[in-house]
């Protein structure tokens, strides 16, 4: 239900304010297309403790929220606009660790 084919993670701030149509319209942006079934997007904003996740599927769209009680998520560094992620990394970072530091070699960057 809830597990994409590609998992995008969206550097800059978003507002965490924002519902499905903000972040989709933030997501055509990063991804450079309208999203796809089966892909979805990371956004967070500028404090870091709070993450949303929007995902497409063939019935409609999941918008799903985290917020960390302490500490704030592990963003990419300034340069790339989306990052993709694995299933583990994507599972490190939901939790609050740096999964950066765990991963091994950098990540591919959206092309497309």
């Amino acid at each position: 239900m809830l597990n994409p084919h590609s998992l995008w993670l969206v550097r800059e701030p978003a507002d965490m304010r924002a519902g499905i149509d903000s972040l989709t319209r933030l997501a055509t942006q990063a991804a450079g297309h309208s999203p796809r079934e089966g892909e979805a997007f990371l956004f967070t904003g500028k404090k870091r403790t709070r993450m949303k996740r929007l995902m497409w599927d063939r019935h409609g769209v999941w918008l799903c929220t985290r917020r960390l009680h302490q500490g704030a998520f592990r963003w990419p560094r300034e340069g790339d606009t989306t990052w993709s992620l694995t299933t583990e990394q994507f599972a490190w970072l939901a939790a609050g660790v740096d999964w950066q530091r765990l991963s091994a070699g950098s990540l591919p960057v959206w092309t497309e």
